[in-house]
């Protein structure tokens, strides 16, 4: 779930305050519908300190993470995580290497979601699946302070449709969260779709979770 360096020094606070059970987590819930079960390789891009590696494991698929922090990758091998330190623009892969990818609440970390979303399509095999968690860009934003235990947004004037990275808007407002940490990037919903379709993935299935009047995450299953 992570790039760069940034998320160095903050990976003990990240897997035990800020996400202590992924696999309770709606985010997991959606992950599973959308990637369902299978067999063969997997890269999830962006793994972070390996969240999902054990559900995905279950589920049948051969686990390979790629970050950017050595910070979290370490919390990722200390579980056991097979996991590679590497940049999402420039992923250490031969093409066509892997069955299947996932990637979850990246886009807000993504300095170049484009050169990412390509780079996943290269390593994956034609036909391949790639569910892909975004951080809804509707809602989460410098544009919307969205608190999440009430799960309404208040919506700011002037910021949706601004492009790039953002550590000073009204969408930046918790002490406690991670972007107050680590900043964030956005596009609006059209540009970051297109982004997908420019790759020359074909979308399958789109969810957005219906535990909170307004997601805070859009689940998006493309196909190689």
């Amino acid at each position: 779930m992570t790039t760069g360096s940034r998320y160095d020094g903050i990976a003990d606070w990240y897997d035990t305050e800020f996400q202590p059970a992924p696999l309770e987590s709606e985010t997991w819930e959606v992950l599973v519908r959308l990637l369902g079960k299978g067999s063969g390789s997997l890269i999830d891009v962006g793994c972070g300190t390996g969240s999902y590696a054990a559900g995905l494991a279950t589920l049948g698929w051969d686990y390979t993470g790629v970050d950017a922090s050595e910070d979290m990758l370490r919390r990722a091998r200390a579980k056991g995580v097979t996991v590679i330190q590497a940049d999402a623009t420039s992923l250490p892969f031969g093409d066509a290497s892997f069955d299947a990818a996932v990637s979850v609440c990246t886009n807000t970390d993504l300095d170049d979601l484009a050169a990412a979303v390509r780079e996943i399509v290269r390593v994956l095999r034609p036909g391949a699946p790639f569910a892909c968690l975004a951080v809804h860009p509707c809602f989460i934003g410098p544009h919307s302070v969205y608190d999440p235990e009430g799960g309404v947004p208040e919506f700011h004037a002037g910021w949706y449709r601004r492009v790039g990275r953002y550590a000073e808007a009204p969408g930046i407002w918790r002490s406690s969260g991670v972007r107050i940490r680590v900043g964030a990037n956005h596009m609006p919903l059209g540009l970051f779709l297109q982004t997908f379709l420019d790759a020359g993935l074909g979308l399958e299935q789109i969810e957005e979770p219906e535990q909170r009047e307004y997601p805070f995450i859009l689940g998006l299953k493309w196909r190689r």
